[in-house]
């Protein structure tokens, strides 16, 4: 007599959600019908559907008792694992939920210019320090390319004037800021009227993290046929800052970005007279974070205090 293959015994489970899903109900119910009506199918279909659970399993789950159905002891001792499983699997399809910051314990690390460490740090680690207190901001200089460590999570969030346009990273504008000049108290510069000439004719002190010593200024002066003299650069604002009080070199500075450190150092500004491209501030993240509920409140922090500084600065 040949062997029925439904009756070689019990087949390995696959990775089936659909089963464990019509088994739940099949418990809960301890009725075909009534599973069907909870699942939306067919009678027929949940018949079929209770018998690949019963090969897969190699147990009737549910049989009969008079008019009703009964779960088999096997059903039983299966009923709490098959509702947690459930329960799990829901939850890694559901949306992360906002992280409560009084709860959150986390580091995060940004990369920015330092310009926007002096400008944004202090609010950042005031805020964060009073509505997460178990939040550490650890603070890294820009590197040469900010793509890979946002690529391979080694920095969870770039802030700065963000130029590339790489699919993978998202990219949200902050605000904006523009450049203006800046030197030491009594400098020449300022005996008169701020040329394009007399401009180009002072010794200039440059800003470039990697040591270039031409930028968008050089571009506006070659316009108009003019050329200016880089006596050096520095690798940081503030480097650059705490230089030109001690020389007649000129420099630049964001007019809202550096406004404080400016300040504190008793430089002095004037309006640029050529026309240079805007600062746009921006944030840059990996799509992996999208979803992460501590990285939006981080990302919200970092908005609303770039946002609140720059309206500030404003006034």
């Amino acid at each position: 007599m040949r062997k029925d293959p439904d009756d070689s015994g019990p087949r390995p489970l696959r990775a089936d959600l659909n089963l464990l899903i019509a088994l739940d109900a099949l418990l809960a119910e301890e009725s075909v019908t009534g599973a069907a009506a909870r699942l939306g199918l067919s009678g027929p279909a949940m018949s079929r559907t209770l018998g690949r659970i019963r090969r897969a399993l190699g147990d009737p789950v549910l049989v009969r008792a008079g008019r009703h159905m009964v779960p088999t002891p096997r059903a039983l001792a299966l009923r709490a694992d098959v509702s947690r499983v459930l329960d799990d699997a829901r939850a890694l399809f559901a949306a992360s939920a906002p992280a409560d910051p009084a709860t959150l314990t986390r580091a995060f690390t940004l990369s920015a210019h330092d310009s926007n460490v002096v400008a944004f740090g202090a609010g950042l680690l005031d805020r964060a320090a009073r509505t997460a207190p178990g939040v550490t901001l650890r603070f890294l200089a820009e590197g040469a390319d900010s793509v890979p460590p946002l690529r391979d999570g080694s920095i969870d969030l770039e802030i700065g004037v963000i130029d590339r346009n790489e699919p993978e990273i998202r990219v949200e504008p902050l605000g904006e800021d523009r450049m203006v000049g800046v030197v030491r108290p009594g400098h020449p510069l300022l005996d008169g009227p701020v040329t394009a000439h007399r401009f180009a004719a002072a010794d200039h002190l440059v800003v470039s993290r990697r040591g270039r010593l031409s930028g968008p200024v050089d571009d506006a002066l070659a316009d108009r046929g003019l050329r200016r003299r880089v006596i050096g650069s520095a690798p940081t604002m503030a480097a650059a800052l705490f230089l030109l009080p001690r020389g007649d070199a000129v420099g630049l500075a964001g007019e809202r970005l550096d406004a404080a450190a400016v300040a504190a150092l008793g430089l002095r500004t004037f309006e640029v007279p050529l026309p240079l491209p805007p600062l746009p501030v921006a944030m840059a993240w990996h799509p992996r974070h999208d979803a992460d509920g501590g990285h939006r409140w981080l990302r919200a922090l970092v908005r609303d205090v770039v946002r609140d500084t720059f309206a500030r600065s404003a006034q």
